[in-house]
């Protein structure tokens, strides 16, 4: 690729998006792992994000903490509800600091933000203030879900999304996309290129939770789906090129 096409990709990521949220799941952190951070993956997500932030464009994140606890298998074994949801919030604290600390190492000022205040670890979530980091072109990753149990991280990340006034929620996977049914299991899987939220909910196509893409359909938010595995995925995304599926906007 010529300096040319580059520097025409950076200009049309900055003018296409100035302020974006991507959402990862906690598993999205194992790598090859059943369980817990894998810090080479951890590292390359965090790359990633540097390849965007070196764009300009301001960057907030929420990541859910499955690989660590997650708050409805708690509930399903016999844990009181409300007990294994804070737990689960607790577990993507964990995921925040660890992203936040492979931020920093490549130079990348970052800020986690939590629902939950716990002011020796991390920032507690004031909004006016966050919105101040983001104009500082600091990473603000958002932790601790909404602060409330029985809500997911998806819904989290819609809900800050929109307050931080973002142009779109990135939601990096395993596939490139939404599919009819799980590309996993189903060789006939067809991918989406649009589709749209009541759809979303209609199919229960699994992109997020209902209350998450309720609150995104309702605020006109795009989500955009695509595989987090691809290197340069997320920077690739944003200038517009790259395999994706955009629900709703």
């Amino acid at each position: 690729m010529t300096a040319d096409a580059v520097n025409s990709d950076t200009s049309e990521s900055e003018t296409k998006f100035n302020r974006v949220l991507l959402k990862i799941s906690g598993e999205a952190l194992m790598g090859d792992q059943g369980f817990g951070l894998h810090p080479p993956t951890v590292e390359r997500i965090a790359n990633e994000v540097k390849s965007v932030h070196d764009l300009g464009v301001e960057i907030c994140m929420v990541i859910g903490g499955g690989n660590i606890f997650r708050g409805l298998q708690g509930s399903a074994q016999g844990m009181e509800r409300t007990t294994a949801d804070y737990m689960g919030m607790l577990a993507t604290v964990m995921n925040a600091l660890a992203m936040q600390s492979a931020l920093e190492g490549l130079g990348v000022f970052t800020r986690v933000i939590s629902a939950i205040p716990m002011d020796q670890v991390c920032e507690p979530y004031i909004r006016r203030r966050a919105v101040r980091h983001l104009e500082k072109k600091r990473v603000c990753i958002f932790a601790a879900g909404t602060g409330n149990p029985y809500f997911t991280t998806d819904t989290a990340a819609t809900l800050r999304a929109n307050e931080m006034r973002c142009e779109a929620i990135f939601k990096g996977t395993k596939v490139d996309g939404v599919y009819d049914k799980d590309p996993a299991k189903h060789d006939d899987a067809v991918r989406y290129e649009n589709v749209s939220y009541d759809e979303c909910l209609q199919k229960r196509l699994g992109v997020m939770d209902a209350s998450a893409i309720a609150l995104a359909r309702d605020n006109n938010l795009p989500i955009i789906v695509f595989s987090l595995d691809e290197p340069g995925g997320f920077r690739g995304i944003l200038a517009g090129k790259g395999t994706y599926t955009r629900v709703g906007g």
